[in-house]
């Protein structure tokens, strides 16, 4: 079994998603987690999952710079029509967790490293 797409990934761990629903077939490699976008541009690599807090339309930019699979706003941030309508033109996913960070980071490290231990 190889590694699941967003879609999957939404769907078994309960985030929203806000925009990209026709690119949930991406499938990410990890996730990195920051909300200073110039330690994302630094450090992210392409079909990471990024998880930050920030709602600005910057994290959009960002994101297409960088290639990654999607954004993952946390903590229950409302999101603003202007982002996600910049979102789609840039076709970038934007999912939406209720979690903080911290849990949100470690759901997907536990669900990125079952799929790894069911390889085996």
């Amino acid at each position: 079994m190889g590694k699941p797409n967003l879609k999957k990934l939404t769907e078994d761990l309960g985030f929203e998603c806000l925009s990209g629903e026709a690119l949930l077939d991406r499938i990410p490699q990890s996730a990195y987690v920051s909300d200073l976008l110039s330690d994302v541009m630094g450090k992210a690599h392409a079909d990471m999952m990024w998880i930050t807090s920030q709602v600005h339309k910057n994290i959009v930019a960002v994101a297409s710079l960088k290639e990654l699979s999607a954004i993952v706003i946390v903590n229950e941030r409302p999101v603003e029509k202007e982002l996600l309508e910049q979102a789609e033109d840039e076709e970038i996913v934007v999912l939406s967790s209720n979690l903080p960070a911290f849990e949100t980071a470690g759901k997907l490290y536990n669900y990125f490293l079952g799929v790894e231990n069911s390889k085996s």
